[in-house]
């Protein structure tokens, strides 16, 4: 590390940095600690602080949005269980709903420290103050789960949103809710973005920008988290918190509200604040290890109410999960690799899918496509002898959609396994995985992790919008790191996988009419992609299939006229297709990161996500 940096990441330090530090020091060792220390050390390409006092509602904003002339105004409720909250911490939380630009709200503190006389004075003079503020005494302090339930049988409003004690609200954060209910009063639920700020509120930190509703992001960790809101028939029927899930109450509660929700409205918006302080899990994970068995349990039991099948295990990361699912059956899968000569490449990846690959029942096809070396027809033979099937791609040049799908028409397979001829496995159980995935109801195509042979990120998913039409996330992440909040290590829905591997049954792959054979060298798997994801299906990003892909870092560049024609030929095509989506945003991203690089960054061109303010 540079000098420099060093000097800067020492200036940030604060005592409960240092005590975090040596939190992880110890729980992940010397060298992951190492590798997440220098993570800390590199500057970000756009710093959060100044950005957030951009975005955030000034008070110009807040008067306009109270003058906003309500048609219908909904009642929210904001439920709090309470226990010995320190005093500044419960000041600061109740003016921050004093502050709310929108007005119709109440707050019930569920007090369950009711002999606690300096929390009685404190909760008395608000609502002395403010006929909105009330606190309901728990006598025996029952839990947070029974104590947040309590609470709740005295709340009346249309929609129930929850904090904790020593958090905080941004001003504008019920108005967004409230705006939103306007034009659509259907909403069943509401989540936010948020933070974290120091215990002295003078640091905004560690922002959490996160895409609409991702069900299998949310089985790899509760991402929802802050601020969630819930329509009060929605609540009715899940009957409140679970004590059974204490420590991760809310992570089932949400699994619980969003199973039966049929509008999910994610605002991508900085609303909610979570305190760090010694005491709280934003800031020492491990302080509630029985948090995280609960969060287990939670994602088992979804997984058990939707009638999937699969073992949930917990990472080193303490919140985080992977999901193993279970294969139904055992169909035949039909692996189609194109190839041109290049025959040493293609001998190591067939090399490592017979040595390596542990399902059985699987066919391997390539499909020639105008090789012209002696030395390749003579490796075919041995490929015939061994079982591989080799097809002749009967048309002149190279369209990798056209040679594929055509591929589909002289294949077996009832799923259908698409790789590239550079591609190394070095996942063993990777047909599994990905087939336990295209297995399950609503599931379309299914994308693994590929890493360059200098062990950096090739491709951990695709985000449309980066680089002007789609780009590969975390692109030259070191294969050691996991990238923004995990995610190049997380199993979630993404809008597209690249096609270097990527399994899809054929059904689906029908369904939609297969690659476009106008993109005949970039975008087809994105279009095929957004096409699936269009007729209803989720994509997914498996990051425990991991493979090597044996492409140059190089590759891609348009070196001649006739390439650079046919190129802009197929952005014109995206273009023209997927106007729209390239103007609303990738749902599976966050309307307020970079689409000017792959690591997740703030944007830097002032098109991030501003208050409302018409």
């Amino acid at each position: 590390m540079a000098n420099n940096q060093v000097i800067h990441f020492i200036k940030k330090l604060k005592p409960y940095n240092i005590q975090k530090g040596l939190r992880y020091l110890k729980h992940y060792g010397v060298k992951e600690f190492c590798v997440r220390l220098s993570e800390r050390m590199e500057p970000e390409d756009v710093p959060y602080g100044p950005w957030y006092e951009q975005y955030r509602a000034k008070p110009e904003d807040l008067m306009k949005q109270k003058q906003h002339s309500f048609k219908h105004q909904p009642l929210i409720s904001i439920v709090v269980p309470a226990y010995h909250t320190p005093d500044v911490f419960l000041r600061q939380m109740l003016d921050s709903l004093k502050g709310q630009s929108y007005q119709n709200w109440e707050v019930i503190i569920g007090n369950a420290s009711p002999d606690d006389s300096r929390m009685r004075s404190i909760l008395d003079e608000y609502a002395k103050n403010d006929a909105r503020i009330k606190s309901v005494d728990i006598p025996d302090n029952l839990g947070i789960s029974e104590n947040t339930n309590a609470a709740l049988k005295h709340a009346s409003g249309d929609y129930i949103g929850f904090m904790d004690h020593d958090d905080l609200l941004a001003p504008d954060a019920l108005f967004e809710i409230a705006i939103r209910l306007e034009a659509n009063p259907d909403i069943d639920v509401f989540y936010t973005d948020e933070d974290k700020v120091s215990t002295d509120l003078s640091e905004h930190f560690q922002p959490h920008f996160k895409p609409d509703f991702n069900l299998d992001l949310l089985r790899s960790n509760n991402y929802i988290c802050h601020f969630f809101v819930v329509k009060r028939t929605i609540l009715k029927q899940v009957k409140g918190l679970d004590p059974k899930y204490n420590g991760a109450q809310d992570y089932d509660f949400i699994f619980r509200c969003t199973e039966l929700s049929k509008n999910i409205v994610h605002i991508p918006r900085i609303l909610y604040h979570w305190r760090v302080h010694n005491a709280s899990t934003a800031d020492n994970p491990a302080s509630k290890l029985y948090a995280y068995e609960a969060g287990k349990k939670a994602i088992e039991d979804n997984l058990a109410r939707s009638g999937e099948k699969g073992s949930v295990s917990m990472r080193s990361d303490y919140g985080f999960y992977n999901v193993d699912y279970a294969l139904t059956d055992q169909p035949l899968v039909s692996i189609l690799i194109p190839n041109k000569d290049h025959i040493d490449i293609l001998k190591q990846c067939i090399r490592s899918l017979k040595e390596k690959a542990t399902y059985t029942n699987y066919e391997i096809i390539v499909i020639e496509n105008n090789s012209t070396e002696p030395a390749t027809f003579e490796y075919y033979d041995k490929l015939k002898k061994d079982g591989i099937q080799v097809l002749y791609y009967p048309e002149f040049g190279f369209n990798y959609s056209a040679i594929n799908n055509w591929g589909v028409k002289n294949c077996k397979g009832e799923y259908l396994l698409f790789l590239n001829n550079d591609i190394e496995v070095i996942t063993p159980d990777f047909i599994e995985k990905m087939l336990s995935n295209c297995e399950r109801p609503g599931i379309g195509a299914v994308g693994a992790k590929l890493y360059y042979p200098d062990n950096t990120i090739q491709h951990a998913g695709i985000i449309i919008g980066i680089g002007g039409i789609a780009g590969h996330a975390f692109l030259n992440l070191p294969r050691a790191r996991s990238g923004y909040l995990h995610k190049a290590s997380l199993q979630m829905n993404v809008s597209a996988v690249t096609a270097a591997c990527m399994m899809v049954s054929r059904k689906i792959f029908d369904l939609v009419g297969g690659f476009e054979e106008t993109l005949s060298v970039a975008f087809n798997d994105v279009d095929l992609c957004l096409r699936i994801q269009k007729a209803g299906y989720h994509n997914v990003y498996n990051p425990h299939v991991e493979m090597y892909h044996h492409e140059s870092k190089s590759r891609g560049t348009e070196d001649s006229e006739a390439k650079a024609r046919r190129f802009q030929t197929e952005i014109e095509f995206m273009r023209t297709n997927w106007i729209q989506l390239l103007k609303s945003g990738d749902s599976c991203y966050n309307p307020n990161l970079t689409l000017a690089s792959w690591n997740y960054g703030l944007r830097a061109d002032g098109k991030g996500v501003k208050p409302w303010t018409k």
